[in-house]
């Protein structure tokens, strides 16, 4: 097994404090109006710290954090983790039925929430879909007021009375091999598991990812992934604290404000799916702007258009536009392409695997297959997660005993080893970045009395990436109304997990084994959306 790469600190809040010494007077974060030197962030680091431990957050307590990309969200993150606190990041897309089963899941003693965040009543859904949660005694607001709650400000002002010398202390009591996160990602079974991160493999992880983004101080990094993902926390705010990059995050992707931002901050760095350098190409306003000061780009997908790498350099004036692959038990990162790589193998190649990973290409048998020969992609090494959560027989059925991660995802690795995925073998649909799990979103259909089976798949989209399409049929002597199902499945269903369609059948498609053949399905919808001369696919030979 490749040795991991140098530790740059021991914990994540002792290597914020170390870079707010070492890059003192440099920006380290723009929201807003607002603005801190690394030297200023540093010290409310310190703040939030002490408030934490005042609030009464303990080495090992799990803590909810539910918002989107803010300067609060880092210093409450930050805050935590220092306290001892392990941050259970929460989609700000999901239901309150979605959140509280993670943190009922976690058991989160603390919930710290961005009340109000699209017009929503972030914490009435909680406690009206989980009335008894421990996580909502505990409440503080990062926006928004919630009655029998704290806001952000009033958080902050709890510290006065903890010392220097005991946040220093509860820093220095955490060890690079201590849970970071518990983050939440979806699964085949249809309930999300607790993914347990740690600080040190985070730190040493993305130390040496920014390494191959080239990021430096100076850099300007507008991160538009959500904090609740490894790609806007870890790959995001973590890296630019690591290499002295000044941090601003994006609340909500809306074209136009990214152009603004852009302009006005002289952003250098942007990473996210395609669909946003998409959008930014498309937009009108462009040729308005000055963009000049654009630098590194990772529009990471399993397949990204040639077209669009090229117009990243060419148009958008990138000097690096790279392409990566990772997943959450992972720590969020495997692979990732090198500077200079050739557009078309940045377009279909993640790279090669990170320093300290191995990746290997297995047939059905776990037997390894040679170079460009189709099969799961295992991964191995010093990034895979601790566990799932109190789950000790999901993690043995992912982490194999010899120490390889079966990821579930199908790929190749070609003659340079670079790694390139072709298809997902657990059904995973990935809209818009965002994972959806199939059977999540058929156990909330399957709830409607009229609905006697349901296959979700994943349909292309320009845009997105993929959608979602639920395949239903109805029970015998029934009719299904479809509008109604969709209405009735948004109370228990993130919006971006809807599906976009619903089609009515008599009967689905089933293999030998009388197992639903979803690949046929996803055949069919692939034949109505893409040219012939691209229709043939992994899909094709199942």
């Amino acid at each position: 097994m490749p040795e991991a790469p140098p530790l740059p600190a021991a914990n994540i809040p002792a290597m914020a404090l170390a870079s707010a010494e070492r890059f003192g007077p440099l920006a380290a974060l723009i929201d807003g109006g607002r603005r801190w030197t690394y030297t200023e962030f540093g010290e409310t680091v310190r703040g939030a710290i002490a408030a934490a431990i005042a609030l009464g957050i303990e080495k090992g307590d799990r803590v909810g954090l539910w918002g989107p990309n803010t300067s609060e969200w880092i210093f409450a993150a930050l805050g935590i983790l220092g306290a001892g606190g392990v941050l259970v990041p929460l989609n700000t897309r999901w239901s309150g039925e979605e959140i509280g089963y993670a943190l009922e899941k976690a058991d989160a003693s603390a919930l710290f929430v961005s009340q109000g965040f699209l017009g929503l009543d972030q914490v009435g859904s909680l406690r009206t879909a989980w009335p008894s949660l421990r996580a909502t005694d505990t409440v503080v607001t990062l926006e928004g007021e919630v009655a029998g709650g704290s806001t952000f400000g009033e958080f902050c002002s709890l510290g006065g009375d903890i010392s220097r010398r005991r946040v220093e202390a509860s820093i220095a009591g955490l060890s690079p091999e201590d849970p970071s996160d518990v983050m939440f990602t979806s699964g085949t079974t249809g309930r999300p598991k607790g993914v347990v991160l740690r600080h040190g493999t985070s730190l040493q992880l993305y130390n040496s990812l920014a390494d191959l983004e080239t990021l430096r101080p100076g850099d300007v990094y507008l991160i538009i992934p959500p904090f609740f993902h490894c790609f806007g926390y870890k790959a995001g705010w973590m890296a630019c604290l690591l290499k002295g990059v000044t941090m601003i995050p994006q609340k909500v992707f809306e074209v136009e404000k990214v152009l603004d931002r852009i302009e006005k901050d002289k952003v250098s760095v942007i990473l996210g799916p395609p669909t946003i350098f998409t959008d930014i190409l498309h937009s009108p306003r462009l040729q308005q702007i000055d963009y000049s000061s654009l630098r590194v780009s990772c529009p990471s997908a399993a397949s990204v258009p040639v077209e669009l790498v090229r117009r990243l350099s060419s148009e958008l004036g990138f000097d690096v536009v790279l392409n990566a692959y990772g997943l959450t038990e992972a720590h969020g990162a495997v692979s990732m392409c090198h500077p200079g790589d050739d557009p078309e193998l940045v377009a279909n190649f993640a790279g090669p695997p990170l320093e300290g990973c191995e990746v290997k290409i297995v047939d059905d048998n776990v037997v390894e297959l040679g170079a460009n020969d189709q099969g799961e992609v295992l991964v191995r090494g010093y990034n895979l997660m601790t566990e799932y959560y109190d789950d000790p027989e999901a993690t043995a059925e992912v982490i194999d005993a010899e120490g390889w991660l079966h990821t579930g995802d199908i790929g190749i690795l070609n003659e340079l080893g670079y790694l390139k995925i072709t298809d997902r073998k657990k059904d995973m649909i990935i809209t818009g970045g965002f994972n959806v799990s199939p059977a999540e979103v058929e156990r909330v259909l399957l709830l409607d009395d009229n609905v006697g089976e349901v296959a979700v798949v994943a349909a292309p989209d320009e845009r997105m990436g993929e959608i979602g399409i639920a395949f239903v049929v109805p029970r015998p002597g029934t009719s299904i109304d479809t509008e109604a199902l969709l209405a009735s499945a948004k109370g228990s269903l993130a919006a971006y997990k809807m599906p976009r369609e619903i089609r009515i059948v008599e009967s689905l498609p089933r293999n030998a084994s009388m197992k639903v053949a979803k690949h046929l399905l996803r055949a069919q919808l692939r034949a109505e959306r893409e040219p012939v001369d691209k229709r043939a696919g992994p899909d094709d030979t199942q």
